[in-house]
């Protein structure tokens, strides 16, 4: 049952706010109080939906006052359990926050509102030949406030890096209701500690975000797509090596997945391999390039030399649009197609790339002697070290007997990532499913400088708490 709002403070709302910024709607509090993660009950008390910075400022500083605690909300596409009210929070949902303001061609930024949807802002610069180079599957709902949260990565990160190097500046509003505007436009700000690269990252635990000034880069002129069956992991980290050393062109994305994901996207029947013979890994590779006949016989060298030094086995270039997204559909659809045959337990991992082929056959070791019942789909960012490593449950395994497994199994596997001196994860922050794991990469002495930091702008854990660490 949903922890009911003091009386007083629903006056108070009542009074200083219009009549459709609460909600308590069930639909609502199921809809606004989880993420993707699916694994935890949504529990709020109300969902509230500002649509200024003074709003929230005004809001927080009332909850401060009677003490109510705070779940910050974006798009809901995370898959940790960041954006999840469990314990009767209010849910501050910044979806009516989506203006997206005019380009400033003279700085190359635009500024947006937190809500702004990634795929807007592409849409929003694209007509002027620019850019925000963060992009992923999830760009379609996901918010600009949320990637900046969770320094969301994407596919992309091989050429551009993550969210927080295309973030110029931040507004952000903290739990006492104080409306901070970090750098702004400004190119160079060397004035001591950067506060705005400070709540990148921390998944709303700090503040809330509410405006941010994006940097913007100019819109590839001409890309290829190939889609390269290979003999294994070896073999694809070997053509990443080439591709790095001898590609005439530069990288946007280096995707991997193996044969058993690849079959999990045929099986839904709305995508055909461009293969008639099954290999056991395949590449997505993405570059941009000029588009002349020069380059095409460099394009046709490069790969005749691949293809000599049994780098790839098979590869097909896409020819047009269409081939384009069927190509695309075959990595990008993996994680959907895993959960439409049944209960899915998905890890978010990096490694050091050097290290990846080590790592996966350590891992495979260790699931085949304590965890052979569980089946393993790997695919992810080779490009920069992430994997994603899915579990899939057994038909006649029952969900509380997998979920047990899941867990002894991610403890063994996160301390076979600290091993190789990897991230528990890459790319979808801690929030609550992977506070435990935390220590395999942060130190007791790191994690006591994250709760110091937490006490000093938070000092009633009033915002999402209980998130990254309790």
């Amino acid at each position: 049952m949903n922890k009911q709002l003091p009386a007083e403070f629903r006056a108070e709302i009542g009074e200083r706010f219009a009549s459709d910024f609460l909600t308590k709607e069930a639909s609502d509090l199921e809809t606004y109080g989880r993420d993707w993660t699916r694994i935890y009950d949504a529990a709020p008390s109300a969902v509230v939906f500002p649509r200024t910075t003074e709003q929230v400022s005004a809001f927080l500083k009332l909850c401060s006052l009677h003490k109510i605690a705070i779940v910050p909300s974006g798009g809901r596409t995370g898959l940790s359990g960041g954006a999840v009210a469990a314990n009767g929070e209010v849910v501050l949902s910044l979806s009516r926050m989506n203006k997206i303001h005019p380009v400033d061609l003279l700085s190359s930024t635009v500024r947006v509102q937190a809500g702004a949807i990634t795929q807007a802002v592409h849409e929003h610069c694209e007509p002027l030949g620019l850019t925000w180079p963060i992009d992923f599957s999830a760009k379609g709902s996901s918010h600009i406030g949320g990637n900046i949260s969770t320094n969301a990565g994407g596919q992309r990160v091989i050429r551009y890096g993550l969210t927080r190097h295309w973030v110029n500046g931040l507004q952000v509003v903290t739990m006492n209701g104080d409306i901070l505007e970090l750098n702004g436009t400004l190119q160079k700000n060397n004035t001591g500690l950067d506060l705005c690269q400070l709540f990148i990252g921390t998944e709303g635990t700090l503040g809330i975000i509410t405006e941010a000034t994006l940097k913007l880069t100019p819109l590839p002129v001409h890309t290829e797509l190939f889609f390269f069956a290979t003999n294994n992991l070896s073999s694809s980290l070997e053509l990443l090596r080439h591709t790095k050393l001898h590609g005439p062109f530069t990288i946007l994305t280096f995707e991997y997945l193996t044969d058993d994901c690849l079959n999990s996207v045929l099986k839904m029947g709305k995508h055909k391999s461009p293969f008639e013979t099954a290999s056991d890994s395949y590449v997505l590779l993405e570059v941009e390039c000029v588009n002349t006949e020069a380059q095409k016989e460099k394009l046709d060298d490069w790969m005749r030399t691949a293809l000599e030094n049994d780098l790839i086995v098979d590869g097909v270039l896409a020819q047009s649009h269409e081939e384009r997204n069927d190509l695309w559909a075959l990595r990008e659809v993996v994680s959907e197609s895993l959960s439409a045959q049944g209960l899915v337990h998905k890890n978010d991992i990096a490694l050091p790339i050097a290290k990846l082929d080590e790592f996966v056959k350590a891992m495979q070791s260790l699931f085949a002697k304590n965890y052979s019942n569980l089946k393993l789909f790997l695919f992810g960012h080779l490009g920069d070290g992430n994997f994603h490593v899915n579990f899939m449950k057994p038909e006649d395994m029952e969900k509380s007997k997998f979920l047990e497994i899941c867990s002894a199994a991610d403890l063994e596997m996160f301390a076979t990532v600290k091993k190789f001196g990897g991230s528990v994860s890459a790319e979808h922050g801690i929030g609550l499913l992977k506070k435990k794991a935390l220590q395999y990469s942060r130190t007791p002495a790191e994690l006591a400088i994250f709760k110091q930091i937490k006490q000093s702008l938070d000092p009633l854990n009033l915002l999402n708490p209980g998130k990254i660490f309790d």
